[in-house]
Parts: structure tokens; sequence; C-alpha cells
């Protein structure tokens, strides 16, 4: 009987043991794995701020550039903020772009766009959205401007509109070629044709 009585009260004894073993190991256990979140928490949380800052510092405010070429051409770039391209620095991505296309011989070509991206190397610069180009009695709108300086060419696309004094026109794309002046202007597609209205 006695036996029987310590056999039992062993067998209580490690149940409760156990039980109280796994009560704190399931405690600790839970503790480990918010102790561990906090950490990754902590841990995104730098690396967010590490990025931030990185990215900061290739941010340039009032970004200026000028260029000019052996025949007297000259080329003004302004921005009211640059930011480093981090896979290539030779790329800016601007915001707040004004630019002046100063040709000699001839009159300003006046540029405007909400962004830019401009090559530091070439001078190549694509200006996007609410692109607005003016030159002589001519106002030229539209939401793409792909500028070459070596290769003399300004192509205007997506939504481009032509005003001047005498007529409004509207088309796919205005290229112009800088140096010889010659202006093309067509649809993507051929069925379509230049909408072109006078103003007289």
């Amino acid at each position: 009987m006695k036996k029987k009585i310590i056999l039992g009260t062993s067998f209580i004894i490690l149940l409760f043991s156990f039980l109280i073993f796994l009560y704190f190991k399931s405690s600790y256990d839970e503790k480990l794995i918010e102790k561990k979140k906090k950490l990754e928490l902590v841990e995104k949380e730098n690396k967010e701020l590490l990025e931030e800052r990185i990215e900061s510092s290739n941010i340039i405010q009032d970004v200026s550039y000028s260029a000019k070429d052996a025949k007297g051409n000259e080329y003004f770039l302004n921005a009211g903020e640059g930011t480093i391209d981090q896979n290539n620095s030779n790329f800016i991505f601007l915001k707040s772009v004004e630019a002046i296309i100063d040709l000699k011989n001839y009159n300003l070509v006046e540029i405007s766009s909400d962004f830019g991206k401009y090559n530091v190397n070439n001078y190549d610069t694509i200006f996007s959205k609410n692109v607005i180009i003016t030159y002589l009695d001519n106002k030229i709108t539209g939401d793409y401007l792909d500028f070459s300086w070596d290769k003399n060419f300004m192509i205007i696309s997506k939504d481009v509109v032509l005003n001047n004094n005498t007529s409004s026109l509207q088309a796919d794309v205005i290229e112009v070629n800088i140096k010889t002046k010659d202006i093309k202007i067509f649809m993507h597609e051929e069925n379509n044709k230049v909408n072109i209205k006078s103003l007289n």
C-alpha cells in the first residue's frame, strides 16, 4: 500500500514538474519569438533608415548644368532637384526642369517639364510630363521629349500639340533637327492623319 502511495505521489510530482517545465518553456519560447520579432523590426527600420540616408545623400538641390559646342551653340539646364542614379552615376533624375537651347544665329528654344533624366557625359536629356517647348511664336506641348545635343535632334511625343499665331496642330510625333531647323510631323499609324486647324 505504501509503495502504491509513494508511486502515486511520485507520479503526481513528476506530472506537475513536467507541466511546470512545459509552462516555463512555452513562456520562454514566446518571449524568444517576441524578442526575435522585435530584433527583426529594428533591423528593418535600420535598413530603411540607411536606405533613406543613402538616397537623401544622392539628392542635389537647385541643379544647374551648361554645355557649349565648337560652333558656339549653348545648352543650359536648371532643375529644382536632382537625384543621382544609384546604378549609374552618369544619370541624374530631375524635378521641375527648365532648359534653354541657345543656337548661334537663331532664336532661343525654351523647354520646361515636371521631370527629366540628364546624362552628364553627353548632355542628352529626356523631359517628361507636362513638356512645354517655345521658340519664336510656336508653342509645342507633349508628355515626352528626347533631346540629344550630339545628334542635334529633339523628338516630342505623346499628346503633341503645336500652336502658333496662325494654326493649331495635333500629332503623335514632332521631330526637330536643331542643326538644319527641319521639322517632321507624323502619326504612328499610316491611316491616321495629322490634325491641323487654321486660326484665321
